[in-house]
């Protein structure tokens, strides 16, 4: 049994008395608001956010392609600039111990959800898990990709056709479109297409840089890091950061709810299936890229195969398929990541008893959703320094959801023995991924200050 006194996150949890089962179906209720309706012997209001947008009708496959889309995207290109500030023994280890940590952290926090479906109390938002584990302390999350957007359309196409305003514009339009789709569940085959997605851009980046790197007229690649002890311990722990970020997606609870009931079990095959699309699309262009720039690589290894001055170091027309796959896996990504925005509205919204495409639910749902994605496009194109901000809550947001709270609320709901190999190891990644969270908060927040100069509403330059 868990030992009692310690750390109040990490106690065991005081056992609950009567409760009784729920069946799968209860998926459909508020369970925010559930517990104090059944006090005064109430019905549950229907949850037209997780009858709507959450329904659980998905097989674990399709999980594994949301999953997919939501962490393998085109942060990708960072890695080969997170190895330079590691060197290739300490950071292909740093990459490979992120991926481990990540994967246990997910897998546990599946554990959890199941652990609770289990007890009559299945949560289908990270908000309710929250709040149901750490005793009432509710988190809420919902981003938006959308803003990332035209920094990747800067990053990857500077002397495009498009003014960054007009593709911003082409982008939300598009996006408002694909947006009606009712489902997180109605979205599994376009994160099919952008699990795709993901392999042609990298295998044609890698090959571009296997290509630029055996060129005879480059100058000799130099691996070395920083002479000063100081940036050198600072590059590395900025290294670190950047690979937490790009592992991170905190909607795993959101996702594991369009699973068809039961869940139990799925999730971990869902893992496996992302993963394995992980390790290649993640470790082939950060070897390769990190083997044909070495120091002097990009924070986006496309930006090095398009250098400002002189030609491009790959055909032109790989580059440019690569851009355009890259872009349309953003709009799979920013469709993954709105899903828990629409489910907020959806649930103050839409009205359960009527149809999902009755005309009392389809007005606002076209409403509601185009307001959003115009209101993102709008911040979009007013704040081009929006990646300096992204990095800000990125450190102080996917950390924590990612790395420390999924162990602490395994810790807290399934209660392992105190000094069990399980509860140590999850003492230590919370301590040692708060501790990341903290540095790259601080870094992030340098970052931001630096580029303050350049910041100018609605420019159209990107500060990246």
């Amino acid at each position: 049994m868990a030992g009692t006194g310690g750390s109040p996150l990490l106690r065991s949890p005081s056992p609950v008395m009567n409760t009784m089962p729920t069946p799968p179906s209860a998926a459909v209720f508020d369970v925010e608001a559930a517990s104090g309706a059944r006090r005064l012997g109430i019905k549950p209001a229907a949850d037209a956010g997780a009858a709507f947008v959450l329904e659980s009708k998905g097989k674990w496959w399709h999980a594994g392609f949301h999953l997919t889309t939501a962490i393998v995207g085109p942060t990708v290109l960072t890695l080969p600039y997170a190895l330079r500030g590691m060197g290739w023994a300490l950071g292909l280890v740093a990459l490979t111990a992120v991926a481990a940590v990540t994967f246990y952290a997910y897998y546990l926090m599946s554990r959890v959800l199941d652990h609770c479906e289990a007890h009559g109390r299945r949560h289908i938002r990270f908000r309710e898990l929250a709040a149901d584990d750490l005793d009432g302390c509710s988190t809420w999350w919902s981003p938006c990709k959308l803003p990332s957007t035209p920094i990747m359309y800067s990053d990857l196409a500077p002397n495009g056709p498009l003014k960054l305003y007009h593709f911003i514009i082409v982008v939300a339009v598009v996006l408002s479109l694909l947006s009606q789709l009712p489902s997180f569940h109605s979205l599994r085959y376009i994160n099919l297409g952008s699990l795709l997605l993901s392999f042609g851009y990298t295998i044609l980046v890698s090959a571009a840089c296997i290509r630029a790197g055996a060129l005879s007229d480059v100058p000799e690649k130099d691996y070395s890091l920083s002479s000063s002890n100081s940036e050198k311990t600072f590059n590395a722990f900025l290294s670190i950061s950047i690979l937490a970020s790009v592992f991170g997606n905190g909607i795993l609870p959101e996702i594991q709810a369009t699973l068809a009931p039961p869940a139990a079990g799925k999730m971990m095959k869902a893992l496996v299936l992302c993963y394995t699309v992980v390790l290649f699309t993640f470790y082939l262009p950060a070897i390769t890229g990190y083997w044909a720039f070495g120091s002097q690589v990009q924070s986006n290894v496309l930006q090095s195969l398009m250098p400002d001055k002189g030609p491009s170091l790959a055909p032109t027309w790989l580059l440019g398929l690569a851009v355009v796959l890259v872009l349309l896996q953003l709009l799979a990504i920013a469709l993954v990541y709105s899903q828990v925005a629409y489910e907020i509205m959806e649930k103050s919204s839409a009205d359960a008893a009527r149809g999902r495409f009755s005309r009392r639910n389809v007005a606002p749902r076209v409403a509601l959703r185009t307001a959003y994605v115009a209101a993102c496009a709008f911040v979009a194109a007013m704040l081009p320094f929006f990646g300096d901000i992204v990095g800000v809550v990125g450190a102080v947001g996917f950390i924590p959801l990612d790395f420390v709270l999924p162990v602490v609320m395994y810790n807290m709901a399934l209660a392992p023995p105190r000094r069990s190999p399980v509860y140590l190891a999850n003492v230590a990644i919370m301590v040692v991924f708060t501790g990341v969270g903290l540095i790259g908060a601080v870094a992030s927040v340098r970052k931001l200050v630096l580029d303050a100069g350049q910041f100018k509403l609605f420019s159209g330059n990107v500060v990246d």
